[in-house]
């Protein structure tokens, strides 16, 4: 019995909340350490000096680290389509924690937004009842995926580049940091499953292992760019809703990832709707004046 089998699907599910969490907390901090760095200085070599030096930043690289491997975990038990989806939750995760970090209330609305969010999104995956795939994967599919998502991402961050410093900045960073964020979960998926069949050796064996860290790491600076280039109300939606997006068309894909079809679509519409819709209320559930570093 494999470790999917034996936990089954409620782990995965639980560890993809703690990993929620832990983005959330380690987004707060890595804006808070963005806001930092000047203006002239973001995608550039410069940056990394700037967040070497910031205690922040290692606060945040750290939470995301323990992020990693709850994810890790999840992904063991849980399929790309159930497990991704629930990271959703890290935006109302992140909001609040930012509230709470510059000792603000919720603004009007708040709260709602993050019952409908909350709601909307039990509701779909509920319906959808995610069921893993299990088709093997050819190289030619595993490099016609990851050439189109790397490209995304390098149009994506190209588009900001050339963008002042703004929204569309921020949304443009954010939605090539979801893709690459997708592409991270996808390539770990298939690293936790070498690991699981062949152990360490088999692990270290594989391409997808190096490739999910070198597309977290992408990921990573490209995020800290988003956060550093306008309000976290900006890019975090565009980073949430992108990265679950991206996850479930690589799972569907490459894995062969399965949701219920026939009238179970009608709640995962509903569903679907109200996660978006309380996306798009907490996007203005912004911290109004405070004494902390502003997130």
């Amino acid at each position: 019995m494999s470790l999917a089998e034996a936990g089954g699907p409620a782990l995965g599910a639980a560890f993809a909340v703690l990993t929620a969490a832990a983005n959330a907390g380690g987004t707060v901090l890595q804006r808070v350490a963005a806001r930092a760095v000047p203006e002239g200085d973001a995608f550039s070599i410069r940056l990394v000096g700037h967040l070497l030096r910031n205690r922040a930043w290692f606060a945040g690289i750290a939470v995301i680290v323990l992020a990693a491997v709850c994810q890790a975990a999840a992904l063991t038990w849980g399929s790309l389509t159930l497990v991704q989806p629930i990271l959703v939750a890290e935006l109302p995760l992140a909001l609040l924690f930012a509230h709470a970090f510059t000792r603000t209330s919720m603004p009007p609305g708040g709260w709602t937004a993050c019952l409908l969010t909350s709601c909307g999104l039990a509701l779909a995956l509920g319906a959808a009842a995610p069921a893993e795939g299990r088709r093997p994967v050819s190289d030619g599919l595993w490099v016609t995926a990851v050439a189109v998502a790397s490209a995304a991402v390098v149009l994506c961050a190209g588009w900001a580049g050339r963008r002042p410093y703004g929204k569309a900045r921020a949304v443009l960073f954010g939605l090539g940091s979801a893709i690459a964020y997708g592409l991270t979960a996808t390539l770990m998926k298939s690293a936790v499953a070498h690991l699981g069949e062949g152990g360490l050796a088999a692990l270290a064996g594989a391409w997808q292992t190096y490739g999910c860290v070198a597309a977290g790491a992408a990921a990573l600076f490209l995020l800290t760019n988003a956060l550093g280039s306008g309000p976290l109300f900006v890019s975090q939606p565009a980073l949430t809703l992108g990265e679950a997006f991206a996850s479930l068309l690589l799972g569907a894909v490459l894995f062969g990832d399965q949701v219920r079809t026939g009238w179970w679509l009608v709640p995962q519409a509903v569903g679907t709707v109200l996660t978006v819709y309380g996306v798009l209320l907490l996007t203005r559930a912004r911290p109004g004046p405070e004494n902390s570093p502003k997130v």
